[in-house]
């Protein structure tokens, strides 16, 4: 009969994994995180790519007339700005490689979609000027809504107990296989355990056409909304193959949802003849050019599938 293995010992193997495996994330990431200093203010981003483009907060360099990027590595970069979103509190920045053409460290981004309530996340930063310091926990919530300093709600946010405080906004939240799958924008003063990120998928999407455009063009509908899955039954009896949507949580008022009937409670599952199985695609399909455009909006309201016809409004930004 095999001896059974004392409860200290178990409790110290479940730890030293759970300690593994937070070396191993920090080990792969922390060499692309970055210290940012903006003026008077300072906080923290992350290298992305390859070749030198740095996402962080929108608002760690808002009205900064000059930043600097430092790696753990010792080098410091003038970093250029090429784009902010003040809707999602996100700014891509672009250092240039050295001369001596030594590579640039980067972070990858995960699938947002895929993270699931429970797995732990690692946040890496600068708070309070300590540089690179690491805190870990676990994601203990998905689908947030946050108001952005612009006064916009951001969709799909990532709660986490991760400790965040000043100087970790804009590092990033990873996975244990070191993956990208937030970036840190807020904590709640005086709370304690309430750490929230940018979904990286909203991130990834958002660096893209700052990348290109300089800006992010969007229209909007006025919505509050989080990820939901559509009950198979409600789903069947409908008539409708979806299997997930965007549960509509309110309204803002006198926006083009409001207009068009949108209620709280309401699924959405479809916008201009293209489906919507989470905030990412409603996000993606509301560019510029649907702004003043009738457009369908197919709903599961009460079990029964609806069409309303909504037309969206240009954010100005």
């Amino acid at each position: 009969m095999a001896e059974s293995v004392p409860q200290s010992s178990q409790d110290g193997l479940l730890l030293d994994a759970y300690s593994r495996a937070v070396i191993d994330a920090v080990e792969r990431v922390a060499p692309a995180v970055a210290r940012i200093q903006a003026g008077r203010g300072q906080g923290s981003g992350f290298v992305f790519t390859p070749d030198g483009f740095v996402l962080t907060n929108h608002h760690v360099i808002e009205r900064a007339s000059s930043v600097a990027v430092s790696l753990p590595d010792g080098r410091v970069f003038e970093a250029n700005l090429i784009g902010a979103d003040p809707h999602t509190d996100l700014a891509v920045l672009r250092i240039a490689i050295g001369a001596d053409g030594a590579p640039l460290p980067w972070a990858g981004f995960g699938d947002s979609r895929a993270v699931r309530v429970g797995q732990i996340a690692i946040a890496i930063g600068n708070p309070y000027g300590f540089h690179h310091s690491v805190t870990s926990g676990i994601v203990s919530a998905l689908g947030r809504s946050l108001r952005a300093r612009s006064g916009r709600l951001m969709d799909d946010v990532i709660q986490s107990d991760a400790s965040l405080n000043p100087g970790n906004s804009g590092g990033p939240l990873v996975t244990t296989g070191g993956a990208v799958i937030g970036v840190n924008t807020a904590m709640i003063q005086g709370a304690q355990s309430l750490s929230f990120a940018i979904a990286s998928n909203t991130a990834r999407m958002v660096a893209a056409m700052l990348m290109r455009d300089g800006r992010v063009s969007r229209s909007y509908l006025g919505v509050a909304g989080q990820n939901v899955a559509v009950p198979r039954a409600a789903a069947r009896s409908a008539g409708i193959a979806a299997a997930s949507g965007v549960l509509v949580q309110s309204t803002e008022k006198g926006s083009p949802a409001e207009t068009a009937g949108l209620a709280a409670g309401d699924i959405i599952l479809a916008f201009a003849g293209e489906p919507v199985t989470g905030i990412d695609d409603l996000h993606r399909l509301l560019t510029a050019d649907r702004a003043g455009a009738a457009a369908p909006l197919v709903v599961l309201r009460r079990g029964a599938r609806r069409q309303l016809a909504v037309v969206p409004a240009v954010t100005g930004t």
